[in-house]
C-alpha cells in the first residue's frame, strides 16, 4: 500500500538531493513518481538543475530517500554543509562536469568518420577495409555509447522506452550483426566490397556490415547530447551571480575606530560604515547620517531612495550620496539578498521540465519496432526460409529503424536558431525553452530598464510667466552640476546639452531637499517646494501647479528659483524607450497579452503603461510579490512569458514558463531567463518569441523525418529487401535533410 501524502499530516522536512545519471526528462519522472510513491512523501524533481526536491515526515530519512533513489537506478547525495562563517573553504579545482562527454564524442567522432566513408565510397574499399571498420566501431559502440546502454538497462528494468532504448538497440543489433557476418558468414572474406548499388532486391545478410550505422548513430546522438548538456550546465549559474552582488568587506566600528573585515564576520547589531559609491554589507538600520540610497536591483524604483537616521537598508543597494553608519539587522542567510537567490532556486526547481519530442516518440517507436522485428522473425520462420533468412530480415528491421538523423534533428536546428538568434541579439539557452514559446499566451514586463530606459533624464522645462526658459535651465543646471543625486546629474546632463554652464560658488546640499548656490551672482535654490518655501522664496501658483502636474503625469518635479522668487519647474523621469511601443503592439500580434510589472509607484507605472499601450498594470510590488504575480497568473491557466532586466525580476524570470532577460540588465537577471536579448530593446523580445517558436517548428519537422525515411524501409527490411547501401542511403538522405531544413533558419527576419 502506497501514499502520494500530497496534505502532508505534520510539518515535513524539506532537503535537496543531487540526482546523478539521468538522461532525459522522463528519467527525472521515473524518480519523482518512486519518491512520491513512499508515505509522507512529497518531491519534485528536475532534469535541467539534476536536483530532487523533497518534503517528508515521518518515520522517513534521508538514506530512505537515498536508497529508493538507488533502487531506481539512478544516484543521490545529500548536499555538503554549509561552511560557518568566517571559515575558510578549501580550495578545489574546477570540477569539469562535461569532460566525460566531450571526451566520448571527440573519440567517436575520429573513429567514425573513416567508418563511414570506407562503407559508403566503395572505390576505397582495400583487401581487408572490414576488418579495419571493426577495429574503430567497436570502441565507438563500446565505449562513446555505454550511457546509451546503461540507460536502456534501466529503462528495460522498468518496463518503459525513450530515445536511449532506441539508439542502444539499433546500434547494438548493427554491430552485432556485423560481427556475425565477419566471423561466421561471408562478410569477414578477402576482397569483400559493398557495391554501390541501390537496387532492391533479396541477398544474402551474411555477407553485409552495418558498421557505418552503428558507429555513426552514436556518434551524432553524442554530438547532440553534448550541445545539450552544455545549455543544461548554466541552470546554477544565476544563483552564484546572484550572491556575487554582495559586498566583499566591510568596515565595522569597534571601540571608535574601523576595522575592515570579511563580510561574513559580521554579526548581528554590529554597527559598520558605508561611503558614497559603496555597496551596503548587509540589511540594518541607519544610525547616523543621510544619503540617496540606489535600491533600483531590489526594488524596481528607479529614483534612488532618501534615508535617514531610523530608516531601514537593505544589503546589496549603493549608497549614492553621503556617509552613513548603519547597525545591522540580518546577516547570512537572512538578508533580503539572500532570501532572493532562496527565491530564484526554488523557482528554478519547481520549473517542469519539458519532456524530450524524441523520447515521447522513442516511447511508442521502439514498442513498434520490437513487436515488428519478432513478427518479421515469426513469419520467416513459419514460411519456411530459414534460420538464417529470417533473422537477417529481423535484425535489419533493428538496424533501419535506428535513424541516425535523430540524433541531428535538435541540435542542428539548435545550432542554426541561435546562431541567427545570436546575430540578432537574441541568445537561445537550451531546447527545453522552445517548447514554452508556443504555449505563451500572456507576457509580464518589468518597467525599469525594460520598458523604459531605467536612468533619470530631463523630459521638460517648465518656467513662469516672463521667465526664460535657456536662462533657467542654464542657472538650474549649473547648481545642479554640483551634486551627485541621479535626478541632479538628469538635470545638469540636460543643461549641458544646450551650452556651456557657468561656475558655482558658495555650494551647499540639504539631504533629500535639494541644493543651494550662488550662480553668476544670483543666490540660486533648486529642489523640493519644502526647500524653497524654507529659504525664503515666494513661489506662485502657476510654478506649484506645474509641479503637481509633473508630478501626476508620473515625473519628478524640481523646482529652481533666485532673488526671492520660484522661477520655474524642471520636470525629469525615467523616460520610454522609442521602440517600447512597437514592441508591445508586436506581442499583442503574437496573441500574448501585456502585463506590466514593476515595484515602483502607481502613477509613474500607470504612464509609462498609457504610453505604449498596456492595460493591465501591477505596481508597488517587492520581488516575492513579482513571483507571486507570476504564479497566480499560472495558477490562473495563463501561460506566463516575464520580461526583466534587475536583480528584483530574477526569481520571477525563473518562475514564469518562459524567462526574458535584457542583456543590458544584470548577470542575475540573464543568468535566471530562459532567453536573453542582447540588444537592451524590447522588440527583440517579439523576434526571440517568433525565432524560438520556428525553431522549434523546425525540429519538429526534422524529428518527423528523421523517423519517416527510415520508417518508408522497414517494409523493405521485414521484406528481407534491405541492401546495405538502401541502409546507408537512408540515413545519409535523412541527415542531409535534417541538416537542410535548419538551415533555412538562416534566412529569418527580424521585425521591421
Amino acid at each position: 500500500m502506497t501514499s502520494t501524502a500530497k496534505s502532508l499530516p505534520v510539518a515535513p522536512n524539506l532537503i535537496e538531493l543531487a540526482i546523478g545519471g539521468m538522461t532525459c526528462a522522463s528519467c527525472a519522472a521515473r524518480i519523482e513518481k518512486k519518491l512520491n510513491r513512499m508515505p509522507g512523501v512529497e518531491a519534485t524533481v528536475n532534469y535541467a538543475t539534476e536536483k530532487a526536491t523533497v518534503r517528508y515526515a515521518g518515520e522517513i530519512t534521508p538514506d530512505d530517500l537515498i536508497a529508493t533513489v538507488e533502487k531506481t537506478g539512478y544516484t543521490a547525495v545529500l548536499p555538503p554543509p554549509p561552511t560557518p562563517a568566517g571559515a575558510t573553504q578549501p580550495s578545489a579545482e574546477p570540477v569539469d562536469e562535461l569532460r566525460d562527454l566531450r571526451t566520448r564524442l571527440w573519440v567517436s567522432a575520429a573513429l567514425t568518420a573513416p567508418v563511414i566513408l570506407l562503407a559508403m565510397v566503395p572505390a576505397w574499399q582495400f583487401t581487408y577495409w572490414q576488418w579495419l571498420s571493426l577495429t574503430l566501431a567497436a570502441p565507438v559502440v563500446g565505449y562513446g555509447g555505454l550511457p546509451f546502454h546503461r540507460a536502456a538497462l534501466v529503462n528495460l528494468r522498468h518496463g518503459a522506452a525513450t530515445m536511449d532504448t532506441l539508439v542502444s538497440l539499433g546500434t547494438v543489433a548493427a554491430f552485432g550483426w556485423s560481427v556475425w557476418a565477419l566471423f561466421l558468414g561471408d562478410a569477414g572474406a578477402p576482397g569483400m566490397t559493398h557495391p554501390f548499388s541501390l537496387d532492391i532486391g533479396r541477398g544474402d545478410g551474411a555477407g553485409s556490415i552495418y558498421l557505418e550505422v552503428a558507429a555513426g548513430v552514436t556518434a551524432f546522438i553524442l554530438a547532440g547530447r553534448y550541445f545539450e548538456a552544455r545549455a543544461k550546465r548554466t541552470a546554477g549559474a544565476a544563483l552564484r551571480a546572484l550572491l556575487e552582488l554582495g559586498a566583499k568587506d566591510v568596515a565595522v566600528l569597534r571601540d571608535g575606530r574601523e576595522t575592515r573585515v570579511p563580510v561574513d564576520q559580521l554579526a548581528v547589531a554590529d554597527r559598520f560604515v558605508v561611503r558614497p559609491g559603496e555597496k551596503i554589507a548587509t540589511d540594518g538600520v541607519v544610525d547616523e547620517g543621510t544619503s540617496a540610497v540606489d535600491a533600483s536591483m531590489l526594488t524596481g524604483e528607479s529614483v534612488p531612495v532618501e534615508v535617514g537616521p531610523g530608516d531601514t537598508v537593505v544589503g546589496g543597494c549603493v549608497n549614492a550620496g553621503g556617509r552613513l553608519v548603519v547597525t545591522a539587522t540580518r546577516v547570512g542567510a537572512d538578508t533580503q539578498l539572500a532570501q532572493m537567490a532562496k527565491l530564484v532556486e526554488q523557482a528554478q526547481s519547481g520549473k517542469a521540465a519539458v519532456q524530450r519530442l524524441a523520447d515521447r516518440v522513442s516511447g511508442v517507436f521502439v514498442p513498434i519496432v520490437i513487436a515488428l522485428a519478432v513478427g518479421t522473425l515469426g513469419w520467416w520462420l513459419g514460411t519456411g526460409a530459414g534460420a538464417s533468412a529470417a533473422f537477417t530480415a529481423a535484425v535489419a528491421v533493428l538496424i533501419i529503424a535506428c535513424p541516425c538523423a535523430l540524433g541531428l534533428a535538435t541540435p542542428t536546428a539548435l545550432l542554426v536558431g541561435t546562431g541567427r538568434g545570436a546575430q540578432l541579439g537574441i541568445l537561445i539557452k537550451g531546447p527545453e525553452v522552445l517548447e514554452s514559446t508556443r504555449q505563451v499566451d500572456t507576457v509580464v514586463l518589468d518597467k525599469t530598464g525594460t520598458v523604459t530606459t531605467g536612468r533619470m533624464t530631463l523630459v521638460d522645462v517648465l518656467p513662469a510667466a516672463g521667465v526664460d526658459r535657456a536662462e533657467l535651465l542654464r542657472l538650474a543646471g549649473a547648481l545642479e552640476a554640483g551634486s551627485e543625486h541621479p535626478v541632479a546629474r538628469a538635470v545638469a546632463a540636460g543643461a549641458a546639452e544646450a551650452g556651456e554652464l557657468p561656475p558655482v560658488t558658495h555650494f551647499a546640499n540639504t539631504e533629500g531637499l535639494g541644493v543651494t548656490g550662488t550662480v553668476d551672482g544670483h543666490e540660486v535654490v533648486a529642489g523640493r517646494l519644502r526647500l524653497l518655501r524654507e529659504r525664503g522664496l515666494d513661489v506662485p501658483e502657476e510654478v506649484e501647479r506645474a509641479a503637481t502636474d509633473a508630478e501626476a503625469a508620473g515625473r519628478t518635479a524640481v523646482l529652481a528659483g533666485w532673488n526671492g522668487r520660484a522661477r520655474g519647474v524642471l520636470a525629469v523621469a525615467d523616460v520610454v524607450k522609442p521602440t517600447s511601443r512597437a514592441a508591445v503592439h508586436g506581442l499583442r500580434g503574437l496573441g500574448l497579452t501585456p502585463v506590466l510589472l514593476t515595484g515602483d509607484n502607481a502613477t509613474v507605472a500607470k504612464a509609462v503603461a498609457a504610453e505604449v499601450g498596456i492595460d493591465e498594470v501591477i505596481a508597488e510590488v517587492l520581488p516575492v510579490e513579482k513571483v507571486d504575480v507570476v504564479k497566480r497568473l499560472q495558477a490562473g491557466g495563463k501561460t506566463v512569458a516575464m520580461v526583466g532586466d534587475g536583480v528584483n525580476d530574477a526569481a520571477a524570470l525563473a518562475q514564469a514558463d518562459l524567462g526574458l532577460a535584457m542583456g543590458t540588465g544584470t548577470d542575475v537577471a540573464i543568468e535566471a531567463s530562459d532567453l536573453t536579448l542582447v540588444r537592451g530593446d524590447l522588440t527583440a523580445a517579439v523576434d526571440a518569441i517568433r525565432l524560438s517558436r520556428r525553431t522549434l517548428t523546425t525540429i519538429r519537422g526534422n524529428l518527423f523525418w528523421a523517423f519517416a525515411y527510415n520508417v518508408a524501409a522497414l517494409p523493405l527490411a521485414a521484406a528481407g529487401l534491405l541492401n546495405p547501401m538502401i541502409a546507408g542511403a537512408a540515413m545519409a538522405f535523412s541527415s542531409l535533410f535534417v541538416v537542410g531544413n535548419s538551415l533555412r533558419l538562416r534566412r529569418f527576419r527580424p521585425v521591421a
